[in-house]
């Protein structure tokens, strides 16, 4: 059996990390960077920066903060957000990441997926695909952190972009993200059985058996993890900074976190679908933060 990969998703805006639910409302969480270090230390199998502003700029903003988590990180590292060209990827690349992750610039041009993986390999190209369920249960893709509707069917979509060259789907359940609900399985297994490529599954997770849920129901070869991870690094671990000037943070100060999310230390999440008969990868030798 192939050993599922977690991967924390960190997403940024500006200098800070930051979690909202369904891709709105963020609250700033802490630097990016440490707790990058921390995932790492901890057994994060590869890690993802997503600049959740880049679409209002037009532009990827990330370079400094790859490049300073470069240095202390070393597993695979996935960038995106704002991605639009050839040179936008060599340029995340040169700073240090090692897949990127492109959503509008695929949808408007869906030849930009063959020309970016035949310049940089497949295994480098991950298409990000934000879905919202319809009322008539049919699933759209969007863009811009699910607000620009591109009426693209999201199974004909994934279906397209493995053909096109993309290497794996970052798929995320716009409706579960952040709600600590569980993922959408039905989403998640129909996409993965039309396509042969990995399908990363982002987007809902509130406890343990969500996890193991996307896996074993969902089909899932990955599992992009946030709330439940970032919310035990602030409960039960000091990471370097103060974050007292960097915008929304009153509900950390009130030692409060979501209440459908159950804080958890990410070895725990690999122990527990290991009993659970998932394959889990476990480094040799790993580091622990204990606060």
């Amino acid at each position: 059996m192939k050993n599922i990969r977690i991967i924390p998703r960190l997403d940024i805006k500006g200098p800070n990390l930051v979690k909202g639910i369904h891709l709105e409302g963020l609250r700033v969480l802490g630097k990016p960077e440490s707790f990058a270090k921390y995932y790492y230390q901890a057994g994060a199998d590869e890690l993802i920066y997503m600049d959740v502003v880049a679409s209002l700029y037009g532009r990827n903003s990330l370079l400094p903060i790859i490049e300073k988590t470069a240095k202390e990180v070393f597993i695979p590292l996935t960038v995106g957000g704002g991605l639009r060209t050839i040179n936008d990827i060599n340029a995340v690349l040169r700073a240090g990441a090692d897949k990127v992750s492109i959503n509008t610039a695929a949808v408007k041009n869906p030849e930009f997926i063959r020309k970016a993986a035949r310049k940089f390999g497949s295994s480098t190209i991950v298409v990000s695909i934000e879905a919202i369920k319809q009322p008539d249960g049919r699933y759209l893709a969007f863009t811009d952190n699910g607000r620009e509707h591109t009426g693209l069917d999201v199974f004909e979509w994934a279906k397209r972009v493995f053909e096109l060259g993309a290497g794996e789907i970052l798929l995320t359940s716009v409706d579960k993200e952040g709600t600590g609900l569980g993922y959408d399985i039905e989403l998640t297994q129909r996409v993965a059985e039309s396509v042969t490529i990995p399908v990363i599954a982002c987007g809902g997770g509130g406890r343990l058996e969500h996890i193991r849920q996307i896996i074993v129901d969902g089909k899932a070869d990955a599992v992009a993890i946030s709330s439940m991870i970032h919310y035990d690094v602030i409960a039960n671990h000091s990471l370097e900074g103060d974050f007292s000037e960097e915008g929304n943070t009153e509900y950390l100060k009130s030692e409060q976190t979501f209440s459908r999310v159950t804080p958890v230390y990410l070895q725990d999440i690999k122990e527990f679908l290991t009993n659970n008969g998932v394959a889990c990868r476990f480094p040799v030798g790993c580091e622990v933060f204990n606060g």
